[in-house]
């Protein structure tokens, strides 16, 4: 039987030689949800992403889990739990091949440890296929990674995540430095996270991206959560005001808060 949330932080606080970079967040990822985590340079997005991928341990506060309190979040932990982390640099290896990126660290081995390259390939090339949409003959498990799109790395990034189960993909800045074609691709992989009954934290400064994916969003502003409302509460132009007064340091009427 599930929980009430997925993931679910209570009073979270972080700080690096005196510099708070988080002050008592509290929030929560539902099922099968896409939740836009927004905020300009400086707002503890990436610190906050790190507490939750394990990379960093909270200075205060707690961790659940399907209901369940986790204590000492691990990288290694976080991944068994189900969830998973594409960092901006997407964590590929360039030179080397789709199926090899896939399986890395997780190879699929038979008796004396040796590699199923054959069983690998296949599945490879139906993430390819299934997934990513991608039935032409330029790409296959044998293409090399540096030889690919942006789009089409962020999406190996993002099918590797779910195909090993992850039921929480948290993705950082995955439309940075993008075309319009190729942040069109990565929003068409983002939907495909919540087909597949998962759900995803979609770290980001751009509105523009993030808006139509989005089920709800998270705004924060120098280390707090400063509001946290479902989409159908605003539009892309309300987001966009009230990130802009949140930059000038203006006061920012709440709408329909979500999490208290």
């Amino acid at each position: 039987m599930k929980s009430g949330f997925l993931l679910e932080l209570k009073n979270i606080s972080k700080s690096f030689s005196g510099v708070q970079a988080l002050k008592d967040v509290s929030m929560w990822i539902g099922y099968n949800e896409i939740v836009g985590l927004v905020g300009d340079n400086g707002a503890g997005k990436s610190t906050l992403i790190k507490i939750i991928s394990g990379v960093y341990p909270p200075d205060k506060g707690e961790i659940y889990w399907k209901g369940n309190k986790i204590d000492k979040l691990t990288v290694n932990k976080a991944r068994e739990l189900g969830i998973e982390t594409v960092y901006q640099e997407r964590a590929l290896l360039p030179q080397q091949t789709v199926w090899r990126n896939i399986f890395v660290g997780r190879e699929l081995t038979g008796k004396f440890s040796t590699l199923k390259i054959r069983e690998m390939k296949k599945i490879a090339d139906s993430i390819l296929k299934e997934f990513l949409g991608l039935r032409g003959i330029g790409i296959s498990s044998d293409s090399i990674v540096a030889n690919l799109s942006g789009g089409e790395k962020q999406g190996i990034a993002i099918a590797r995540a779910l195909y090993f189960k992850a039921d929480l993909i948290i993705l950082d800045e995955p439309t940075v430095g993008l075309s319009i074609a190729e942040t069109q691709k990565v929003l068409k992989f983002v939907r495909n996270i919540k087909e597949q009954g998962k759900s995803c934290i979609f770290v980001t400064h751009n509105i523009d991206h993030v808006f139509p994916v989005a089920d709800r969003f998270i705004i924060l502003d120098r280390g707090r959560k400063v509001l946290d409302f479902p989409k159908e509460d605003l539009t892309r132009d309300d987001l966009m005001n009230i990130m802009l007064k949140v930059a000038r340091g203006e006061k920012v009427e709440k709408i329909k808060t979500s999490y208290q």
